[in-house]
């Protein structure tokens, strides 16, 4: 069976920065396979359209650019937040705002984000909300592992059940 949408694709994956002999980012094996729904906007859509049409067995060897993987880095994306906003019981907890940490925060529209900790102020403390991996080429080298139709239940949820649950990439 080709890959096409509604498909449920389970595969291996390395990740390396720039190119194939770049810094590795992540391994996904056998074992523990990155599965998800293709098609219903859980990948990033060059990341799919490069597996469209490969079948079980099939390998893939892709890169792509920051704008087609998580975009520019932004330097809007690094703000200055007031440093009471992170205060709980009255105290703030400088050892969760260590420079470098990654903190979940909400924005005013209640929208999930992370935020990398740049450092603490008097007053403010300096967050980094631009993805992990924006402004970086990301190399893919993989495999095909299995095929399957999803079930209506899927779709209908918009997420792979049972066995080989997707990891939220």
């Amino acid at each position: 069976m080709e890959i096409s949408k509604n498909n449920v694709i389970s595969l291996t994956y390395t990740l390396k920065l720039d190119h194939a002999e770049g810094e590795l980012v992540e391994k996904v094996e056998k074992t523990e396979p990155l599965v998800f729904i293709y098609g219903v906007g859980m990948m990033l859509p060059k990341f799919e359209e490069n597996l469209t049409g490969k079948v079980v067995g099939d390998t893939f060897e892709f890169t792509l650019a920051s704008p087609d993987a998580y975009g520019d880095y932004q330097l809007d994306m690094i703000v200055n937040l007031p440093l009471d906003i992170f205060m709980v019981d009255g105290k703030v907890d400088y050892e969760m705002l260590k420079e470098g940490n990654m903190l979940p925060m909400m924005d005013n529209q209640g929208n999930h984000l992370q935020g990398k900790v740049l450092g603490v102020e008097a007053e403010t403390v300096r967050m980094d909300f631009n993805h992990p991996m924006s402004g970086k080429t990301l190399h893919f080298t993989g495999e095909i592992i299995d095929v399957r139709e999803a079930t209506e239940e899927e779709l209908s949820h918009g997420h792979v059940h049972g066995e080989g649950m997707e990891h939220g990439h």
